[in-house]
């Protein structure tokens, strides 16, 4: 049972994580791989929209997203694409990325080889990822701008479609973790976080929602 005051935490975290960015014209897209084929569907309406001419989705297979793209996130991410009416020829796949840095970091290089020139990137992610995705990118892509985005859906929303509340807490906190600990080890900028924000997520690791914490939290 989530106690009242940790759903009002958890709100805390999940307004946080967004970046609140209005989408706008890009060079390209990059869609991070996932267990969630709302990225590749929100991808597909920003290109339906001219937000951009071309999309790259990127990402391998992982222990949570194996019994559902067993083929590899970016693989099954490019098929639903294509399913949705996006033509082949604007969709790049980057198969081998296993963490956001690699996303960024195997996706510069894909483009670059691709002779694509990019001065701007619409970076989609899952909903609570958007600020993490955002301060891993500016770090290993300084030369670029950033456009956050993710699939439009309030707090309550996200957690009906996962279909676990717990599990989506879990993550929200995980993912807070990394944001102060993951610039002393060179991952991403760092960005303020504000003192509610904080007090949240210590109420919410006090209450036991740690499952997604990285082992050397501090």
């Amino acid at each position: 049972m989530i106690s009242e005051q940790s759903w009002a935490d958890a709100q805390l975290l999940w307004d946080y994580h967004q970046m609140h960015h209005k989408p706008r014209l890009c060079s390209v897209a990059i869609g991070l791989g996932s267990h969630d084929l709302g990225v590749a569907d929100t991808t597909v309406d920003l290109y339906e929209r001219g937000m951009m001419p071309l999309i790259v989705f990127t990402g391998a297979t992982s222990s949570t997203t194996r019994e559902r793209m067993p083929r590899g996130d970016a693989v099954h991410y490019r098929e639903r694409a294509l399913e949705l009416g996006v033509p082949s020829s604007a969709v790049l796949v980057e198969p081998n990325a296993r963490n956001t840095g690699q996303n960024i970091s195997f996706s510069k290089a894909l483009l670059e080889e691709a002779g694509v020139g990019v001065s701007s990137v619409l970076l989609v992610s899952k909903p609570y990822e958007e600020r993490r995705a955002y301060a891993t990118a500016c770090k290993l892509w300084p030369a670029v701008d950033f456009v956050s985005a993710s699939t439009p859906m309030t707090f309550g929303d996200y957690i009906e479609s996962i279909g676990n509340a717990r599990l989506v807490v879990d993550m929200l906190v995980g993912a807070l973790q990394r944001l102060p600990l993951y610039p002393d080890q060179g991952f991403m900028i760092r960005q303020a976080v504000p003192g509610s924000v904080a007090d949240g997520y210590a109420r919410l690791c006090r209450a036991g929602f740690t499952s997604r914490l990285a082992a050397n939290d501090a």
